[in-house]
């Protein structure tokens, strides 16, 4: 009856994982993130142009009259 044997955790190995992961880690932060802006910015353009912009409806005045002192 053999003991099972484990690895053996060195301090290299250890720091040898560290560096790769603060690696990846970087790499991971430089990577563009403009498909996700692209995504919203476009989503957000089709409903402004169908509105027409700013209009001034009832409860648009009804504010300007609450802020008048």
């Amino acid at each position: 009856m053999d003991k099972p044997t484990t690895p053996k955790l060195s301090r290299r190995s250890v720091f040898a994982a560290a560096g790769g992961a603060g690696a990846l880690a970087a790499v991971a932060a430089a990577l563009p993130r403009a498909p996700a802006e692209a995504v919203a910015s476009t989503a957000a353009k089709p409903a402004a142009e169908k509105a027409g912009g700013y209009q001034e409806t009832q409860h648009v005045l009804r504010y300007y009259q609450t802020t008048r002192v």
